[in-house]
């Protein structure tokens, strides 16, 4: 497999600028997330990254070799659409084979590989029959074995789980997990599933309109989002924003949000004027005692928690608890916060201010 490093990557259709200058490194076997929204550019960079596109500038290294303006049959990569992109002619043996067979291989090795791949997926039993009957499911399934079967140095996927129900989807994503970790195999995957990209992903980078808002593990980036807009997106319910106006002092533990102090993880940044305090709902605590109050708006029970919508000075909050906590609409409550939790954001550029949690993230992130 292969290592792929990506530098100052950009691409331009026209006036508009898809991707601007992405720098990143997907190690060699690693199953690597490329998440966001509709028109963030992670389709863009992937099919840069497979030679489906050209890019207007940067550098693109496949094991070590540059291939930025090499078209996609000198890279050595195999891509799986959300589509399936099957042979609807052929049955599921030949579709698996189609690549081999294009190749040259001589046939008795060619039976040999798509016997392999087909025992890897669970498919023997489907070989012989034709791809326009099978499931969702299994044509997903044929689809990873016609790229499996080639061998190549990296698999490039784009949605291939999108096409399938709620529920037939998470049970193919820990398939698809389980069936990298068992080959090894060096991965870039597109998706706008939050869920499924903490799922999955050894790495992910957050894109938003062309940039990239964060990189790095999947618990780095939930517990320590580099901007309000990842802070938004991963997480569900996502991070709470409490707006207020105030100072944050660098050297401080803490914060003043209307005349309360609220303890933060040592700033390292200092910036005053419209701050965010940023906190996961779990990290929401009610108390009694807390001299920080707001109204109970709305309960959501979930089974073993609830989530609570609590009506702020600064802001609405949600708060995820036990469900056994008896919480009802129009109670006043008092909120506490774990101090060594919360993210402090400059509202106006929405980045995160550094701290003594969070350094080690954003330096790398």
């Amino acid at each position: 497999m292969a290592e792929i490093v990506i530098k100052n990557l950009r691409k331009d259709f026209g006036d508009f600028n898809a991707v601007k200058s992405s720098s990143f490194t997907i190690g060699d076997g690693e199953f690597f997330m490329l998440l966001g929204p509709s028109g963030c550019g992670k389709t863009t960079t992937l099919r840069m990254i497979a030679g489906l596109e050209l890019p207007t500038s940067g550098e693109i290294y496949i094991d070590g070799e540059e291939v930025g303006q090499r078209p996609a049959s000198e890279r050595d990569i195999a891509f799986v659409f959300q589509m399936f992109a099957l042979y609807p002619h052929m049955n599921v043996r030949k579709n698996i084979s189609y690549p081999l067979i294009s190749q040259g291989m001589p046939r008795a090795k060619v039976k040999e590989k798509v016997a392999e791949v087909a025992r890897i997926l669970g498919i023997e039993d489907i070989l012989d029959r034709p791809v326009g009957g099978l499931s969702g499911g299994d044509r997903q399934r044929v689809a990873l074995g016609r790229a499996i079967v080639r061998e190549p140095k990296a698999f490039m996927m784009d949605e291939p789980l999108g096409a399938l129900d709620a529920e037939f989807r998470e049970h193919m994503a820990e398939e698809l997990r389980a069936l990298h970790d068992r080959m090894g195999a060096t991965t870039v995957y597109v998706t706008h599933d939050q869920l499924e990209a903490m799922q999955m992903g050894d790495k992910i980078v957050v894109m938003n309109h062309g940039v990239i808002e964060q990189f790095g593990v999947p618990q780095d980036i939930y517990d320590w989002p580099a901007t309000m807009f990842v802070a938004e997106f991963i997480g569900s319910p996502p991070m709470n924003f409490l707006r207020f106006d105030g100072v944050a002092e660098a050297g401080r533990g803490s914060v003043q949000m209307n005349g309360h102090d609220f303890l933060v993880p040592d700033l390292r940044d200092g910036a005053k004027g419209p701050l965010v305090l940023g906190v996961r709902p779990e990290h929401v605590h009610l108390s009694e005692a807390a001299p920080y109050r707001g109204k109970v708006i709305a309960t959501e029970y979930l089974g073993t928690t609830q989530i609570v919508t609590i009506k702020t000075p600064n802001g609405e909050i949600k708060a995820r608890t036990g469900s056994e906590a008896s919480v009802n609409a129009g109670e006043n409550v008092g909120l506490e916060f774990n101090g060594n939790t919360v993210t402090v954001f400059e509202a106006n550029t929405g980045i995160a201010l550094r701290s003594a949690a969070n350094e080690r993230v954003l330096a790398h992130g």
